[in-house]
């Protein structure tokens, strides 16, 4: 650890720089400004391969390289220039544009033509609109995509792993109808991947439309040019939905749907993370001792599940600012106020709470494993849990009250297989039904838990 992760308030960029530091490519001030430029210039070859635009003649293979060497070159440097154009002019996309004319007037000849078509009939809202679709664009493939599939094939793995293993349930904290470890597993899987589908669907929207979203400007300047083909060309050609009715902002409505996705799923882990905590007090699961940590500064015996409790933190931090976006980004007073930009700037905060908390429960479940002999134990001691197969059973031959006898012979008392059996001999049932109960174990009384397991990793 540096000194500026010493110093650093935020913990995303101190005690958990290792695990966030890819999104200083995505979401930093320097990334926002990399992401602004390449806009601002693609959108100038874009106005230049319009033929009626006659003032800004077709732009030479030369002249072409070099506004392409200015985005792939963009550095620290440059960013500190806008930042301090920025003092002067306090609007950071007209310092974008005070920089470009001045880049550009440094490496091109004739560039007088050129320039004064930098930003033209823009809106700030046109080149940050597009500038957070790269953001959440290359989060959602490159990071929120990638974790959420190490997840799912971590636990797919777990279920198919432990499909056979015979468990206790419980309900109301209460022991109930046995289940497998492999079949709970699986459960958070198929939640998990319904997530992670309806995340890769999730259109990234932009729009380019001038002012109030009325291409006002843009018809001004040149009335017969079709500048709703030429936005959607635009939007398109950089990998984004055009989304053709704005006012000067594009309402976000896309960050709060891929938000609502990103809190379900935190949600779903953050249920798992405290039933993994749960098992693993109940001794299902045993922790991995790691040589040289420590658990406990006073009790030297302790292994804690700090991973799961790490995790379950994180997710909520993340989901406690993305619930604020979802809620607060699809909303603007009349064309446009200013009260999104600031919470945007955020993004990249509530991705990296979720991958501090991705990171931590990956960690936690490849550091447990499976306690045979105390599932087993806990599940022998519970034959009253048969009273739910013999009653149902009862009650298809007619028997009544087969309940409420059931209930008598089981509700609060600690029975053994023997009871269970001599209950059975006594039954007015056929005696195939008599053999097949007494078959019946809380072992084996699984119902179809391991198919249902095996369904889903085939």
């Amino acid at each position: 650890m540096n000194d500026f992760s010493l110093l650093a308030i935020s913990p995303i960029d101190g005690r958990y720089y290792k695990n966030t530091r890819r999104l200083k490519k995505i979401f930093s001030e320097y990334a926002f400004f990399k992401f602004r430029v390449k806009i601002e210039i693609k959108w100038l070859q874009k106005l230049s391969s319009i033929s009626e635009v006659l003032e800004l003649p077709a732009l030479t293979t030369k002249n072409v390289q070099i506004l392409n060497n200015i985005i792939d070159n963009f550095n620290f440097n440059d960013a500190k220039e806008i930042k301090n154009i920025e003092k002067i002019t306090n609007h950071d996309i007209k310092s974008i544009e005070y920089f470009l004319k001045k880049k550009i007037s440094e490496k091109i000849i004739d560039y007088k033509n050129i320039i004064n078509f930098i930003h033209f009939s823009c809106t700030s809202e046109d080149i940050n609109n597009l500038a957070y679709a790269y953001m959440m664009k290359i989060s959602k493939i490159d990071i929120l995509l990638p974790y959420w599939s190490k997840i799912l094939i971590t636990l797919k793995s777990m279920a198919k792993d432990f499909k056979n293993i015979s468990m206790l349930s419980r309900t109301h904290g209460q022991p109930a109808t046995p289940s497998t470890l492999g079949k709970e597993i699986i459960n958070f899987y198929y939640r998990l991947y319904r997530q992670f589908k309806q995340l890769k669907k999730i259109n990234i929207l932009g729009k380019f439309n001038g002012a109030t979203g009325n291409y006002n400007a843009h018809i001004i300047a040149y009335p017969l040019i079709n500048w709703k083909k030429v936005s959607e060309e635009f939007v398109t050609s950089l990998g984004f939905h055009w989304n053709p009715y704005t006012t000067q902002i594009e309402p976000h409505d896309y960050i709060s749907e891929i938000f609502s996705c990103i809190c379900r799923f935190n949600t779903i882990l953050i249920n798992l993370n405290q039933d993994f905590w749960g098992y693993i007090s109940l001794n299902y699961f045993i922790q991995k001792n790691r040589k040289n940590e420590v658990g406990s500064s006073t009790m030297p015996h302790k292994i804690n599940p700090i991973d799961f409790e790490k995790s379950e933190g994180n997710l909520g931090l993340s989901n406690a600012i993305m619930n604020h976006m979802i809620s607060k980004l699809p909303i603007s007073r009349w064309q446009r106020d200013l009260s999104d930009s600031t919470v945007l700037r955020n993004i990249g905060i509530a991705i990296g709470y979720s991958m501090i908390s991705y990171d931590a429960i990956l960690s936690g479940l490849q550091n447990i494993q499976v306690n045979n002999i105390k599932i087993k134990e806990d599940l022998y001691n519970q034959w009253q849990l048969l009273s739910e197969p013999i009653q149902t059973v009862m009650r298809r031959f007619g028997i009544s009250d087969s309940y409420e006898q059931l209930k008598k012979l089981t509700r609060g008392n600690n029975i053994n297989f023997q009871d269970i059996h001599k209950y059975i001999d006594n039954l007015t049932i056929p005696k195939k039904e008599k053999k097949i109960l007494k078959q019946i174990t809380p072992m084996n009384y699984i119902g179809d838990a391991i198919n249902i397991v095996q369904n889903i990793c085939n």
